[in-house]
């Protein structure tokens, strides 16, 4: 194998334990897949990757499900930078108007990495967010959705939006979907990324 495929395949494997370890519950080898300066985008927060591994850590304790599986990946690598896109699916259970529901969300993780001290390392997690849906758990429970409150989350998850919405959590609705100029604007972030800027 020549370098470059060894260097994204050494990015892949930090995109699998980042799914694999949070979704278990190791904490402390989750932590590790993190810069120190890293930062994690997501509907229900947004903040440093300390922090959330601290939240989730809480979240899971309390019992809050929410799950990841990984696809495709396609990774541009520039010396110690990449951006990698990886699709993905959330999968979080939880009640909805009392009845127990599984949303699914299928998109892409947005990955900002940087070689430091010879590892890869997550520097900006920015998911984007394309289709999502909705199941009653029980198939022959009724769930009925305030139209009104569903129509003001962003089409690519508003049903994640909402499930959250209704369990507490303080929801970001301007995150990148499908298409449009926030997304637009990631991809831009990306190429600046590789070329040495910011990644934000």
């Amino acid at each position: 194998m020549n370098e470059d495929t060894l260097e994204k395949l050494a990015i892949r494997e930090a995109q699998e334990n980042w799914v694999i370890w949070r979704d278990a519950g190791d904490w402390e080898r989750f932590r590790t897949v993190w810069a120190d300066d890293s930062r994690m985008m997501a509907t229900w927060f947004q903040g440093t990757g300390e922090e959330f591994v601290r939240v989730s850590k809480e979240g899971f304790e309390k019992g809050v499900n929410i799950l990841h599986t990984l696809g495709a990946c396609s990774i541009e690598v520039a010396k110690n930078r990449a951006v990698s896109q990886i699709k993905m699916s959330i999968l979080q259970r939880a009640k909805v108007h009392d009845v127990l529901c599984d949303v699914t969300c299928i998109g892409r993780f947005f990955d900002f990495f940087e070689k430091r001290g010879g590892k890869w390392l997550l520097v900006l997690r920015q998911p984007i967010y394309e289709k999502d849906r909705i199941d009653p758990v029980d198939p022959a429970a009724t769930l009925r959705l305030d139209g009104d409150l569903l129509k003001k989350f962003p089409e690519g998850y508003c049903h994640l939006a909402y499930l959250q919405w209704q369990n507490g959590f303080k929801v970001k609705i301007d995150m990148p979907g499908l298409r449009g100029p926030d997304t637009e604007k990631l991809y831009a972030r990306g190429k600046t990324w590789l070329a040495g800027g910011s990644p934000y």
